[in-house]
């Protein structure tokens, strides 16, 4: 089916990532950042010039665009979404990728910073990719292949199958999303604009990962209140909340219940900000589990480490609020196996080994699942995210757009 098609994905990645659009968890708009929209305003034109129809661009950075069916048959609507926004770990500006051809197996120094060097042995998935092209950023930023790779995929899979009319296909939507890495990916979605039956997220990591497990996941804020007084006079007055705060994370399990101490299934709870003067402190967790109850069990710990902390201290008091963030998708994805089963039949048509994952996160399709849209994550290739060491191999961006082109005909020819 590819045999003599030029891929595309490499300079549409190279192009996407050198547009800053990294979010901002403080701002209140939608987008979080007007930047943005930058990269999807890009998407708009080069979806146009490809021919794809129904393409909006709508206020709050959304783009949806639509490959009409091609096939006699009723087909259900699939849609393969991602997101233009890169995390707020790590610089998105300034971005200057680097292509190491025919990679040797040797360490990447990054020329910007030498001090910044991605190894095989501690990223043995490198191991894997010598022969290959990678693409890195130059030291100083994060490369964007979260998901700008996922961006690229989708990009490539619209120019084959524009260009392949003799490639069957049922009705294909387009979804670009702002803001996933603030987990608001999805908070302005219009799912009667998208029309979809079933999605896909491209956003997972190594060749042939398949993930249709994720975190369930809430967010906690607590809000410790002291007594602020003038400190050259405040004996048996000043009631300082940051140094309650301080108790309250001192509380915490050492040794377990953190990201730093689980793996595989094992769920978290993770301070992530801190923020306060003496007479007011907020901290704001976030708590992750495959298994959703388990939330309120890690939720219960905090809350009594809280009654705690405020036991011991006169004239303190704290308040502990809960958000829901995401759910577990295989909760919903149970329900219908095909989605899961023709991504499968999809990767090995494109000779790709499968690797089922369970996400220790979440993605777009987290939300999109619980929201009536199916919607599993499969591969990019994108690898180190959120770091300056971020990397992406060439080829597996282009196995990537090979899976999700035979997943498209998958859907037809079992219609």
């Amino acid at each position: 089916m590819f045999e003599g098609y030029s891929f595309t994905v490499e300079e549409r990645f190279l192009r996407y990532v050198q547009i800053d659009t990294q979010s901002d968890p403080q701002s209140q708009t939608q987008p979080s950042t007007e930047k943005q929209k930058d990269l999807s305003k890009l998407l708009v034109k080069e979806l146009k010039d490809l021919g794809v129809g129904e393409i909006n661009l709508d206020r709050y950075g959304y783009v949806y665009a639509t490959i009409p069916t091609n096939s006699v048959k009723e087909v259900p609507t699939i849609c393969f979404c991602a997101h233009v926004d890169t995390a707020p770990d790590c610089s998105g500006a300034g971005v200057k990728p680097i292509v190491h051809r025919n990679y040797n197996g040797n360490d990447i120094i990054l020329p910007d910073d030498h001090s910044q060097v991605i190894s095989p042995d501690t990223y043995p998935y490198l191991s894997q990719k010598i022969g290959e092209d990678i693409i890195t950023a130059s030291g100083t930023s994060l490369l964007g292949a979260d998901d700008k790779a996922g961006v690229a995929v989708i990009m490539d899979m619209a120019n084959f199958l524009m260009s392949h009319s003799e490639i069957k296909h049922g009705e294909i939507k387009i979804l670009f999303t702002p803001d996933e890495e603030i987990g608001r990916g999805v908070d302005k979605v219009d799912l009667s604009i998208l029309n979809a039956d079933f999605g896909y997220t491209l956003d997972a990591g190594e060749r042939g990962a398949f993930e249709d497990e994720t975190f369930s996941a809430d967010a906690v804020a607590i809000t410790f209140h002291g007594i602020s007084t003038h400190p050259g006079y405040a004996k048996g007055k000043m009631v300082n909340a940051i140094k309650i705060a301080s108790g309250f994370l001192e509380l915490l399990p050492k040794d377990s219940l953190s990201p730093e101490t689980t793996a595989s299934r094992e769920g978290f709870v993770h301070p992530i900000r801190i923020e306060g003067i003496p007479e007011k402190v907020t901290l704001q967790f976030i708590v992750r589990d495959f298994i959703t109850q388990r939330l309120i069990e890690y939720e219960q710990l905090l809350k009594r480490q809280l009654e705690k902390i405020i036991a011991t201290i006169p004239g303190s008091k704290a308040e502990l609020m809960i958000k829901e963030q995401y759910r577990n998708m295989k909760e919903v994805l149970d329900k219908y196996p095909q989605v899961s089963a023709y991504a499968k039949e999809a990767m090995e048509r494109a000779g790709v080994t499968i690797l089922p994952m369970s996400a220790r996160g979440g993605t777009d399709g987290s939300r999109l699942s619980f929201m009536g849209l199916p919607c599993p994550n499969i591969f990019t290739g994108e690898m180190a995210f959120h770091s300056k060491h971020e990397f992406v191999s060439i080829q597996d961006m282009q196995k990537s757009v090979e899976t999700i082109v035979q997943l498209a005909c998958v859907w037809e020819e079992m219609s």
